[in-house]
């Protein structure tokens, strides 16, 4: 039987590596549903090629434009995700949530009570509402399953074990393009130089995140979530390779190194079907690469974004959506050259440190629409903190 799945952001890069896998396996999917912001000509050739009958177009001007359109076939556009009981009248087996930034986190909690399971890339929603999303996953009795590769890693590495039998989860950190690069010459650093990752090809807001380490110090915060470990028992280590995505240390002394090529297709592929017996990838382990793993602890001079995690309680607060909303404002001012490299760092620790935004840290987010509430004040606020 086929399984009815959704996909949620479907013109980025983990909706594309998602079509691309179920491409090679199109008798076993029903695509019920594919959204976008923008690329309304990916979504549209995405829908006529795998007969989706249901679209959503999130900006306004971009979904005008395509209901004007005399379309090849009959298609349902929506422009929110306010009409899904429409499109779904029962229950999915499968949603990837895979929009980008804080406007993913409303589709993911609405979508939740739709499908019996969803895998989310959105690192802002785990993040930033994580213990709304719980509740409805626990509402809806929806699985959940996570995308990123580290923490996919750590999923799959501590499935059979519980919390209280893992001494130390370890998310590795390539080191960005900037591991070896002098200190001294930090300040030299431009976009085309933060933009170039040595391993992974992505888009722009994570290339600049992974050269300040700031994408780590997310994963941090996010397995926090996810698996309810302490910060003290989660830590990052360098690993420029990027071979081994995840360390999972056992109390009983024994330690679990999950590791696969730098290839999201293997994550992704995998939360479509968890049984490892249904999976179709088959990767031999990388011997070279095994014989040269090379670890590494941060080097928090460089680095010193890294220090934000010891100022957060395990408790979730709206100080993670002013960290993601500070971070995030930053980031496109300097693809936007507008400040430089060491501003991002700079800044993004005096905002963290401003009296006005510590009392976020003991107020615990009750509804999605607080988290962008804060969200769209913060991205006014931040720069006239910076140009003050």
């Amino acid at each position: 039987m086929k399984k009815n799945i959704a996909i949620l952001g479907s013109t980025g890069s983990i909706g594309k590596t998602l079509i691309n896998i179920i491409k090679k396996d199109k008798k076993n999917y029903n695509i019920i549903l594919l959204t976008s912001n923008k690329n309304h000509n990916d979504l549209l050739k995405q829908a006529y090629s795998f007969n989706v009958k249901n679209l959503i177009i999130t900006n306004p001007d971009i979904f005008k434009h395509v209901k004007k359109k005399k379309l090849k076939k009959k298609i349902n556009i929506y422009n929110n995700f306010n009409d899904l009981d429409k499109i779904f009248p029962k229950k999915i087996d499968y949603v990837m949530s895979a929009i980008s930034g804080i406007a993913g986190l409303d589709p993911t909690c609405k979508i939740i009570k739709y499908s019996k399971k969803i895998a989310v890339a959105n690192k802002e929603a785990i993040i930033c509402g994580w213990n709304i999303i719980k509740k409805d996953l626990k509402r809806y009795k929806t699985d959940f399953i996570p995308v990123d590769s580290e923490h996919f890693s750590a999923w799959f590495g501590i499935k059979g074990f519980s919390i209280k039998e893992i001494n130390k989860i370890y998310l590795t950190a390539s080191g960005g393009p900037f591991l070896n690069y002098p200190l001294n010459k930090f300040k030299k650093i431009n976009k085309s130089m933060a933009l170039k990752h040595p391993n992974w090809k992505m888009g722009g807001k994570i290339s600049i995140d992974s050269a300040t380490m700031m994408n780590k110090v997310f994963e941090i915060i996010e397995a926090k979530n996810i698996f309810d470990i302490p910060y003290k028992r989660l830590s990052i280590v360098v690993h420029p390779s990027s071979y081994v995505h995840s360390i999972i240390n056992f109390n009983n002394g024994m330690t679990k190194l999950i590791a696969h090529d730098t290839n999201m297709e293997i994550p992704i592929q995998n939360t479509l079907s968890s049984n490892v017996k249904n999976t179709t990838i088959l990767e031999e382990p990388n011997i070279n690469k095994l014989n040269h793993l090379n670890f590494q602890k941060v080097n928090i001079k460089k680095f010193p974004v890294v220090k934000i995690l010891k100022k957060l309680s395990h408790k979730l607060s709206l100080y993670e959506t002013l960290i993601v909303s500070t971070n995030d404002k930053l980031v496109n001012l300097f693809l936007n050259n507008q400040i430089n490299f060491l501003d991002i760092q700079k800044y993004l620790l005096i905002i963290l440190n401003n009296k006005k935004f510590k009392k976020l840290k003991k107020i615990e987010p009750k509804t999605v629409s607080e988290i962008i509430n804060l969200d769209k004040y913060l991205h006014t606020k931040i720069r006239e903190l910076i140009y003050k």
